[in-house]
């Protein structure tokens, strides 16, 4: 499948990943309507992918949250009416944060809040935008799941359920759609992306969308209120409220700048896979052998020691 003259639909592209399939396939002459919740960064997403786009590329942006479907409706009107268009050819259902690591100690408001926009923002984009997938000649729908959607953990002492059970959901309705598609709409193809370890902003963006501040900028009590959290990633126990604030600066810009890919990698290597047909797409090394590896080894996908050591017969 290539690009040129399609128009393709992205959420969550204020940044990350969103953000540079925007970029990119705006670049490969695809025209795109995009959105985010946040206006500004979705805006500036726009800006910078027509910068770059071919002669005729129109790229649009719109604020939404896709966990409520009736604002994901109002977007699919928005960008019909801007592009002119009665269909479309792509939908990258890309928009998720992390959050609610605990079902046991966290709150029910931000487990609840994180798996509405890693799940049903991808369920109400596919619901919104199949018909419009069909309509087309040729389409594919490609929903972002992760690592966490065949491995439910962040690892010893990091429970990472929301957001797992989320991408998991993701995955498994990934894979029921392809037969479903064979047999009720075979020119429309699904792609489920899988993620590792790549640098985007999540970890900020995360907590501003659940209703905290940026982390330079929270008060002595918020920092304090995240430092069950905060211990989890790091010795956390005895430090000041400026020293965790520090902390979760830090840990931001350590995630995003020394991760093993780039937004932009990422990007380039989902849109290599879509092209190429493929319905399942690893991204990175990391992914590739994590997976391959819960596969080798699914009884020991929680026993950590024994997942990453070669097997018996092999030492």
């Amino acid at each position: 499948m290539e690009f040129a003259a399609k128009l393709g639909v992205v959420s969550g592209g204020g940044s990350g990943m969103g953000r540079e399939l925007v970029r990119q396939l705006a670049a490969q002459g695809c025209s795109v309507a995009t959105c985010d919740l946040n206006s500004q960064s979705v805006a500036e997403t726009a800006a910078i992918a027509r910068a770059g786009a071919q002669p005729g590329v129109m790229v649009s942006s719109h604020v939404c949250d896709v966990a409520d479907e009736a604002q994901v409706q109002r977007f699919r009107d928005e960008l019909l009416a801007e592009h002119a268009r009665s269909n479309v050819d792509l939908v990258f259902a890309n928009a998720g944060i992390g959050g609610g690591g605990s079902f046991v100690t966290g709150t029910r408001e931000e487990w609840e809040r994180t798996f509405a926009i890693d799940w049903w923002g991808v369920y109400n984009c596919a619901r919104v935008f199949m018909p419009l997938l069909i309509a087309s000649d040729e389409a594919v729908l490609v929903n972002t799941s992760s690592v966490n959607g065949f491995w439910a953990t962040l690892g010893p002492g990091n429970p990472h359920t929301a957001y797992s059970a989320a991408k998991f959901a993701v995955k498994g309705f990934s894979e029921a759609l392809i037969e479903d598609l064979r047999v009720n709409a075979p020119h429309v193809r699904v792609a489920v992306v899988m993620p590792g370890h790549v640098g985007t902003d999540i970890i900020a963006n995360s907590l501003r969308i659940l209703g905290e501040a940026d982390p330079e900028n929270m008060s002595d009590a918020d920092v304090e209120a995240l430092r069950p959290v905060i211990t989890r990633f790091a010795e956390a126990g005895a430090a000041t409220a400026q020293e965790l604030r520090q902390m979760l600066v830090r840990a931001n810009s350590d995630f995003r700048d020394r991760a093993p890919l780039t937004a932009a990698d990422a990007a380039t290597i989902i849109l290599d896979g879509v092209r190429a047909g493929s319905w399942r797409i690893l991204v990175g090394e990391d992914a590739k052998a994590l997976d391959a590896a819960v596969r080798a080894r699914p009884e020991k996908a929680y026993d950590y020691a024994e997942l990453f050591s070669p097997p018996a017969e092999s030492r």
